[in-house]
């Protein structure tokens, strides 16, 4: 069975955090349902579709931005009662918007992340997490890494109250009163947990995770130890994962995945037969999928997918056809619908006209007033700066609200600039002096108009540690711009292990297979305790059988790149060869395989000068410190190391390292 989704778009309010919007519960089956959201104005809004126009049933004033949006109520009663967190304040919200709940937690930190399971609450901020049941507090536990999310299994069906925690040290801690029960290690870091199928699956423990760098899982959480169900792997280099959601899109009585992520996919999962899932549509949205939700919003017996986005637009992909076939009538009532509909927007919009005329009025008679003071625009920028573990490169994400002008990148350590698929801006380098002023890149983007989102890729150089900056300016007047900064960390393409020896007190050991791993960390420790005034003794062994081992874990990466350079310089040749002879036949199977390739082996090659260049500076460092360790400075020696790699031969250079 096909899926067809067709686009509509219902109104848009501020700028909206992840899982920010609701659909309340439905009067009756395929009823249409009232959509919730909260924004960054602190405003809560609850409206429903009627002859296509969305309505208002309340709509809050303004206040502290709302950071998370739930749903509650009695147990295993139709769960209608709101309630979102702003600051560090919990506000519940009537379906009708009677505010019937302020509970002030007096956390020192703000609310991130909220789940409401009858009079149960549980919240975290960014590294304390709390349980409260009947606004007292019961449980606390104070969390080693940014909490991302939380949630709970059904104590409706389970007899006991089991939290997790989503952490961002790529790990699920399940808790028990103020203690970690267990802790199950996941792909990449948990952004978003879900109950599966809304329930917790047949057997009420099964939870549904997806990560910052795209990947989506299955996990049972027992009273023992967890069970890996399954994992999809973000083959195609998607976004984030945001939200997901759980609700029979494709109308055959087995609840569908719903997946929401950050560079504005919208994917549907349905199950096979051995309760896998299978991708069944998708759709690009321009911006970030803040919520996902399963429902019938716009009219009655038509289900949908409904989103939120990160600009504060909500968005239904609906099962309703755009073209109906019908009779002279109904063709006659939907052309005046569409009339009035049309003649109401334009009144809406000579409405809104008049009134950025009077704003701009207003803004130049108090910009020109002598008691005037600086009149900044402010604007909201979402950012992500994340490790990719596949290609040892990290993205740098940034969203605004509106379009984007320009970004300035510039850095004060060397760093790449590599090229991504999806960025249409242009970029041009300004030359820098590094010496004089520790600038060693300027890099602007120009962004094509009503670009609000922008993904770079860049590959840093381990060792060379300091602070990168991006200068974001909208398309907005008059022009202002916002700095913000990311650390470039000494092992910056190293990551978290979970596997420590707890007994240790005073003392780190560190193991690596590369000695340019142990030579970093032995310089920047001693750079830092030198700073910290700290007294450190540094002892170190040096197995010469790892320089080797190191080599031969480089070899499969350098003998590829060298004979891709290869296959290349052969194409146009085999090309020529084909033409001439008319067909392929006479060709051995190894250079048929280079022609069909050829567009994916060229395109690969414009990539390569980064990846061979990576690879001898790994080489490079490794032989250095090698020798360093020694008290032998070889520096003298490296180009004709570089000529040996230039026509390489894994032995010879084997041979290098032991005669050096």
């Amino acid at each position: 069975m096909d899926l067809n989704l067709n686009r509509a778009d219902y109104l848009q309010v501020g700028v909206t955090s992840q899982k920010t919007m609701k659909l309340l519960p439905a009067s009756r089956h395929k009823a249409t349902q009232k959509v919730v959201i909260g924004d960054h104005d602190g405003v809560v809004m609850c409206f429903g579709m009627k002859k296509g126009e969305a309505v208002a049933v309340f709509k809050t004033l303004p206040g502290q931005k709302i950071a998370r949006l739930e749903l509650g109520g009695v147990l295993n009663t139709p769960q209608e009662k709101i309630f979102i967190a702003a600051g560090s304040e919990i506000r519940g919200f009537t379906k009708r918007g009677k505010q019937f709940l302020s509970f002030e937690t007096n956390l020192t930190e703000s609310i991130k992340a909220m789940y409401i399971s009858g009079s149960d609450l549980f919240l975290s901020a960014s590294y304390i997490y709390n349980h409260y049941c009947d606004c007292k507090d019961q449980h606390y536990y104070l969390s080693g890494d940014k909490i991302n999310d939380v949630i709970c299994l059904p104590v409706e069906r389970l007899p006991r109250i089991t939290p997790i925690l989503a952490c961002q040290d790529r790990v699920l801690r399940v808790l028990q009163g103020s203690d970690v029960m267990y802790e199950t290690e996941v792909p990449g870091p948990p952004t978003v947990l879900a109950l599966h199928n809304g329930n917790g699956g047949d057997s009420g423990e099964e939870l549904l995770f997806g990560t910052s760098d795209g990947k989506l899982g299955l996990i049972q959480i027992t009273t023992s130890k967890p069970i890996h169900k399954w994992e999809i792997q973000n083959e195609k280099k998607r976004g984030g994962i945001l939200c997901v959601d759980s609700f029979d899109i494709v109308g055959d009585g087995v609840k569908d995945l719903l997946v929401g992520r950050d560079d504005g996919m919208v994917e549907v999962y349905s199950f096979d037969n051995a309760n896998e899932p299978v991708l069944r549509f998708d759709q690009m949205l321009s911006e970030s999928v803040t919520s996902i939700q399963g429902g019938c919003i716009g009219k009655d017996g038509y289900d949908e997918i409904v989103v939120s986005t990160y600009s504060g637009w909500v968005t239904g992909l609906t099962t309703e056809p755009i073209h109906k076939e019908s009779g002279p009538g109904e063709e006659l009532k939907i052309n005046q619908e569409m009339q009035n509909k049309i003649s109401s927007l334009r009144s809406e919009l000579e409405h809104l006209q008049y009134k950025v005329l009077q704003e701009r009025e207003k803004y130049q008679q108090s910009s020109q007033s002598s008691k005037a003071k600086s009149a900044v625009p402010s604007f909201s920028v979402n950012d992500k700066f994340t490790l990719n573990k596949d290609d040892a490169s990290y993205s740098l994400i940034l969203e605004v609200q509106t379009a984007i002008d320009n970004v300035l990148i510039q850095s004060d350590v060397p760093i790449d600039l590599l090229d991504v698929d999806k960025n249409s801006a242009v970029v041009s380098f300004s030359s820098c002096d590094s010496e004089s002023n520790d600038n060693f890149l300027l890099a602007t983007y120009r962004c094509q108009a009503n670009t609000t989102r922008l993904e770079l890729k860049i590959r840093s150089i381990e060792g060379q540690y300091g602070t990168l900056q991006a200068y974001v300016t909208p398309r907005i007047q008059p022009k202002t711009c916002q700095v913000h900064q990311y650390l470039i960390k000494p092992l910056s393409l190293h990551q978290r292990t979970h596997f420590i020896d707890h007994d240790r007190k005073g003392e780190g050991i560190f193991k690596s297979d590369n000695i340019s791993t142990i030579s970093i960390l032995k310089d920047v420790l001693s750079k830092e305790a030198t700073k910290r005034k700290i007294n450190l003794n540094i002892s170190y062994e040096i197995n010469e059988v790892s320089v080797k081992h190191t080599l031969k874990l480089i070899h499969p990466k350098l003998e590829y790149q060298l004979l891709l350079a290869k296959k290349v310089q052969l194409i146009d040749a085999l090309k020529e060869l084909q033409v001439h002879e008319g067909n392929t036949d006479f060709l051995i199977p190894e250079y048929r395989c280079i022609l069909e390739e050829a567009d994916h082996l060229q395109e690969e090659y414009k990539k390569q000068p980064a990846h061979l260049e990576r690879l001898y500076g790994m080489i490079t460092d490794l032989f250095i410190d090698k020798f360093k360790f020694k008290g032998t400075n070889v520096k003298t020696r490296v180009p004709l190391l570089l000529e040996i790699l230039d026509s390489y031969d894994q032995n010879a250079l084997i041979a290098f390292f032991d005669a050096a």
